[in-house]
């Protein structure tokens, strides 16, 4: 994690922050404020995260990405012009982010993740991986946890998506909440008027920690283990069919989902593309079936009903995921408020996004 001063906040900072300020303290504000991300891959989901990002008013964001400006990127991301087809897709996206907030340090990328070197992530404090492959996730987290740099990851693919964190071995925040005041001196009134209340006017900040695991460590799930088990047992058959008194099934589910998703674009390079749907659509039941078969699950456990929902970026549900993904990286960094550990999952089918933990105890 690279070192840094205490950040100053001016009047004019000030002013452009109130609000910010008001909700989350201007110590908060001030970490924030001092904070530089990295955030990788500019599509609808990546225009999202930068959006919340800038808004809220980090120090720097480097928004990286190699790609260029293609139809469907007008179509899934605003920061992009539909003047700019052909052109880099960051250095596209330059212009209306740094016109989001100019206080903020925006600088864009060409360059491929993948031949970045290690000292290139050290000079972040957090990044952002979108649109990024599985093993240069695992890399890339790996790195950042051993100079504990806050490491986030996100896709979406179609109607669903997620995001995944990793704040350290030791992530210290505060949380606001209602104040507790004890009674003072005797009371004659019996025993209930000598426990502890609830002050519903009064508030205090509470100190805690919050541990977190690798990525590795999160996608090398133990499918035997009895948890894993119950939720596999209460999975309905029609793969993504959910139902609420199904949650571990819901997120099991799209564990395996994401796992099959993320070997499609190691295999191919890419993710499903709609002009190319019959292919891929028969690589994705094959991925499928190749991983359920490895991990020793039935086949029923992910029909074929969520091919038809997996093809490219939803604007909708990147901005549900890139507003909860934004949020996280807002609150790792000003450490203020509980911390999603570790997995959202959202599937835009049927509204639902939930939060759990996938990895050691």
């Amino acid at each position: 994690m690279i070192e840094k001063e205490d950040p100053v906040i001016s009047e004019e900072e000030a002013a452009q922050y109130d609000r910010q300020i008001r909700l989350w303290g201007l110590d908060a504000q001030k970490r924030l404020r001092g904070s530089r991300v990295l955030l990788a891959g500019l599509g609808g989901l990546g225009a999202e995260v930068a959006k919340n990002l800038i808004l809220a008013g980090v120090k720097g964001l480097t928004l990286l990405d190699h790609e260029q400006v293609s139809e469907e990127s007008c179509r899934a991301q605003f920061l992009v012009p539909v003047t700019a087809q052909g052109q880099n897709r960051a250095k596209a996206s330059l212009e209306r982010a740094q016109n989001l907030n100019p206080m903020v340090e925006v600088h864009a990328d060409p360059d491929r993740i993948e031949d970045k070197p290690d000292d290139f992530f050290l000079q972040f404090d957090a990044v952002c991986l979108t649109g990024c492959s599985r093993d240069l996730m695992i890399r890339v987290d790996q790195l950042c946890s051993k100079h504990k740099i806050k490491v986030f990851c996100g896709d979406v693919y179609g109607y669903y998506g997620y995001m995944f964190c990793n704040l350290g071995q030791a992530h210290n925040y505060v949380e606001e909440k209602p104040k507790v005041v004890k009674p003072s001196g005797e009371s004659n009134d019996g025993p209930e008027a000598k426990k502890a209340k609830v002050d519903p006017n009064e508030t205090t900040m509470v100190k805690k920690t919050a541990s977190f695991c690798t990525l590795k460590e999160a996608l090398e799930v133990d499918w035997t283990s009895e948890k894993a088990k119950a939720g596999l047992k209460r999975t309905p058959l029609n793969g993504l069919n959910f139902f609420p008194a199904s949650q571990l099934s819901f997120l099991s589910s799209h564990l395996l989902l994401s796992t099959v998703l993320l070997k499609f674009r190691t295999d191919k390079g890419r993710d499903p593309d709609p002009q190319s749907f019959p292919e891929d659509s028969q690589l994705l039941r094959q991925i499928r079936d190749d991983v359920l078969e490895s991990l020793s699950l039935n086949s029923d456990l992910l029909s074929d009903d969520f091919i038809s929902y997996c093809f490219s970026e939803m604007s909708p549900v990147c901005a549900v995921v890139g507003g909860v993904l934004g949020q996280e990286v807002v609150k790792a960094l000003s450490q203020r408020d509980a911390p999603h550990r570790n997995f959202f999952f959202f599937d835009g089918r049927k509204g639902n996004g939930v939060v759990d933990y996938f990895g050691p105890n």
